[in-house]
């Protein structure tokens, strides 16, 4: 760091480290709720992005488990400003994209008709995204687990990558301690090393004229500059310039490269952690890829009742239900075509709306259903839960709801869907997904908000 700032700035640099991370939450525009508040201070390179004064227990928030907001730092929120430079992307992948904060961030800015697909190569960790991805409720989306080669040799199909790739964490140092036990020297030739390989493995792709979006949480010009170097000089593509205000005190190029435009954020300029962008626009030939337009009609059928009255009637969403690998998930009709070709290439975790389970004789909604922004609000009995009733049911607990209909139920929280549970009338079996459940018994006394 000595290199690149003043001593000054150095000096800033370094006390900044031990000072406590800001907190940063960013909403839903699917879920809209009453957590914004004028009292919240707004990230100013992000539309929904706010910070807080404190760290409240989040778990302990049903907004939070509704889907109502995600908690990402603030820096990162910059996507959205690189988004904002590309034309109607149509097919996108975040290909490092666990646990979802740039995934959840991008499905709430791309366009209508727009497809995501969300790719995490560790399974633990993708479980954790799809967990994000479906609470987030869009229905446009997949989660997919697989290495970089593998989405490669699909050929040239997506119009943005967003690539957040493994660094060597600098720019965690304060939130995350480990990340200096674990840093040194080696670590950041070795993580510079990687990155290109997974440049290199995804690169084909990406279309002629697509964008790629590349970041890192970490500081140094060998993971940062050099690597957008190489991407421009060695896989073909030029570095598009992102609008970014004075005031926001974001850095530029470090490594002398001003024909090189990118972003850096340090947390003694800014109110979030350590965080570099870029974005390029390919130049390189690519093949064009086109899905063919037709789908087995085997894998396919007619929503089935009484889900196709539980999501709402849309002429642009109209939706089916595919059958295959995710037992009944409902899609938009046009992404048929492109959710089958992936879905035979790659190992998918989630996509569109689960719709329910096969048990015996029973068909048991899916979770994923209450969570969908299409779910239909007058299509299933609802019942409004007290915090406490609302927190006994997202850890897990049978409910006496003797008032509730019975049958299958939705129970809601302030207006915002918490998931499905059946009421016998004497009791309510509890139907929230078990390895979602809240474990810990540290509860505040008060509500969170």
């Amino acid at each position: 760091m000595q290199l690149h700032l003043s001593q000054e700035e150095l000096s800033s640099f370094l006390h900044s480290l031990e000072e406590e991370p800001e907190v940063s939450v960013r909403y839903n525009p699917f879920k809209p709720i009453r957590h914004l508040s004028s009292e919240q201070a707004r990230v100013k390179w992000s539309s929904s992005g706010y910070y807080l004064s404190t760290r409240p227990p989040f778990t302990f928030d049903p907004h939070f488990h509704a889907g109502g907001y995600y908690v990402q730092e603030a820096s990162s929120m910059f996507l959205e400003q690189a988004l904002r430079q590309i034309p109607n992307p149509s097919i996108v992948l975040d290909l490092c994209a666990a646990p979802g904060g740039k995934s959840t961030l991008l499905r709430s800015l791309l366009p209508e008709g727009s497809f995501l697909v969300s790719n995490e190569p560790v399974r633990k960790r993708a479980q954790i995204l799809a967990e994000n991805i479906i609470k987030w409720g869009h229905e446009a989306c997949m989660v997919t687990c697989n290495y970089p080669d593998a989405l490669g040799r699909m050929g040239a199909l997506f119009d943005l990558i967003v690539a957040d790739v493994p660094c060597s964490g600098e720019g965690m140092f304060r939130k995350d301690n480990p990340a200096i036990d674990q840093w040194g020297p080696d670590l950041v030739a070795t993580c510079a090393c990687r990155q290109r390989d997974i440049l290199t493995q995804i690169w084909p792709a990406l279309r002629q004229g697509g964008y790629l979006v590349y970041s890192t949480c970490t500081y140094n010009t060998e993971e940062n500059e050099d690597n957008v170097h190489f991407i421009a000089t060695q896989l073909g593509a030029e570095v598009v310039p992102v609008p970014c205000q004075p005031s926001w005190r974001v850095i530029g190029n470090l490594a002398g490269r001003s024909s090189e435009p990118v972003y850096r954020f340090f947390p003694h300029r800014v109110r979030g952690e350590g965080f570099f962008m870029a974005l390029l626009r390919k130049t390189s030939p690519a093949t064009p890829f086109h899905v063919k337009n037709k789908v087995a009609g085997t894998r396919c059928q007619l929503l089935p009742q009484p889900y196709s009255q539980w999501l709402s009637a849309n002429p642009s969403l109209s939706l089916m239900s595919v059958c295959g690998p995710w037992e009944h998930v409902a899609f938009q009709r046009d992404h048929l075509p492109l959710v089958d070709y992936l879905s035979q290439r790659l190992n998918v975790m989630h996509a569109g709306i689960p719709l329910f389970v096969e048990k015996g004789r029973r068909q048991i909604p899916c979770h994923a259903l209450a969570m969908s922004r299409l779910l239909h609000q007058g299509a299933v009995p609802r019942f409004s839960l007290s915090y406490d009733q609302a927190i006994s049911y997202l850890s897990g607990l049978t409910l006496s709801l003797p008032d509730a209909p019975t049958g299958i139920i939705l129970l809601d929280w302030e207006g915002h869907p918490l998931g499905f549970a059946n009421n016998l009338g004497n009791r309510a079996n509890n139907l929230y997904p078990p390895e979602w459940r809240i474990r810990s018994t540290h509860r505040p006394i008060d509500p969170v908000f």
